[in-house]
C-alpha cells in the first residue's frame, strides 16, 4: 500500500539489469508471468483465505487466529518484496500496475472488516481507514490529467503502522500487549488521517497548477493566432490583393505600348 503501484513489473528474455533505468523495450516487451506479479496474484488469493482462517471456528480459536496471522503476514510481506524486484529489475505491465494496488487494499479492509465484525475493532476506525484509502484512490484519479502524486514517507509509515496494528489485531492477545496494540492501532489512525489530508492537500495545489498551466497556454495559442491575422493584414496592405496589382500593372503596360510604336515609327522614318 505505497500509493506508487508495486508490482507494476514484468519479465522479458533479455537479462533485466539490476538498479538501471526504466526504458521503453523493458515496458514493451514485459512479460505478465514473472516473479513479482505473480507474488501479487498470490497475495490476492491470500484475501479469501485469510477471511476462511479468521472466522474458523466462530472467529476466537487461538490456533485458527494464529493460521490467519500467518497468511495476513506473508500477504504484507509479498508487497514488499513485489515493490522491491519491480524496481530492482526495471520492469513493467499493465496488470501489475492495476493488481497491486487492489492487492493491497483488499487484504487490508478483509482485515479491518473482519475484525470489526468479530468485534475486536470498533467500527469508526474501519470506517476512518477504508474512507482515507478510498478517497485518495479517488483524489489520484482526480488529478491524474495534471499530475502524479508521489508516495511520501509519512504514507509508506502508515501502511507499515496498520499492517502492525492489524497483525496484532488478529492474534489472540492479552495484557500488556493487548493494550500495545491499541495503542499501536491509534498511531496508525493518526497517520492515515495526517497523510490523507496531506494527500489533499497536494493534490488540490497540483490541480491548480495544471489548470494554471493550461489556461496560459491558451492564451499564448490565442496570441500567437492574433499576431499571425496581424501579420497578414499587414502584408497584404503592403502588397495590396491580386486586383490592385493587375489595376497598377495596367498604366504600366499603356506607357511601355506607346513608347514602343514611336520607336517603330521613327525607325520607319529613317528608313525612307
Amino acid at each position: 500500500m505505497t500509493g506508487v503501484p508495486a508490482s507494476a513489473a514484468g519479465g522479458s528474455g533479455a537479462k533485466p539489469v539490476r538498479g538501471g533505468k526504466l526504458g521503453t523495450a523493458a515496458v514493451n516487451q514485459a512479460s505478465l508471468w514473472n516473479i513479482a506479479n505473480i507474488l501479487t496474484m498470490v497475495r490476492l488469493l491470500l484475501v479469501p483465505g485469510f477471511v476462511l482462517l479468521l472466522f474458523h471456528d466462530g472467529g476466537y480459536d487461538p490456533v485458527w487466529r494464529a493460521f490467519a496471522w500467518a497468511a495476513f503476514a506473508v500477504a504484507m510481506i509479498t508487497d514488499l518484496f513485489d515493490g522491491h524486484l519491480a524496481r530492482a529489475y526495471n520492469l513493467v505491465t499493465d496488470f501489475g500496475k492495476i493488481a497491486d494496488p487492489i492487492a493491497d487494499k483488499a487484504i487490508m479492509g478483509a482485515a479491518l472488516v473482519s475484525l470489526s465484525i468479530l468485534g475486536d475493532l470498533p467500527w469508526w476506525i474501519t470506517g476512518v481507514i477504508l474512507a482515507r484509502e478510498l478517497g485518495i484512490t479517488l483524489m489520484r484519479f482526480w488529478v491524474i490529467r495534471h499530475a502524479v502524486i508521489p508516495a511520501s514517507r509519512g504514507g509508506k509509515l502508515k501502511t507499515l503502522a496498520q499492517g502492525t496494528a492489524a497483525g496484532m489485531y488478529v492474534l489472540v492477545l492479552t495484557g500488556p500487549l493487548a493494550t500495545l496494540r491499541f495503542w499501536v492501532m491509534m498511531v496508525a489512525v493518526v497517520l492515515t488521517v495526517v497523510t490523507g489530508l496531506d494527500y489533499v492537500r497536494q493534490a488540490v495545489v497540483l490541480r491548480r497548477r495544471g489548470l494554471a498551466a493550461e489556461r496560459a497556454a491558451a492564451a499564448e495559442r490565442a496570441a500567437a493566432a492574433e499576431r499571425a491575422a496581424a501579420a497578414t493584414e499587414a502584408l497584404q496592405a503592403t502588397v495590396g490583393t491580386p486586383a490592385d496589382a493587375g489595376a497598377a500593372a495596367g498604366p504600366v503596360a499603356g506607357a511601355t505600348d506607346v513608347r514602343a510604336a514611336a520607336e517603330a515609327r521613327g525607325a520607319a522614318e529613317a528608313e525612307r
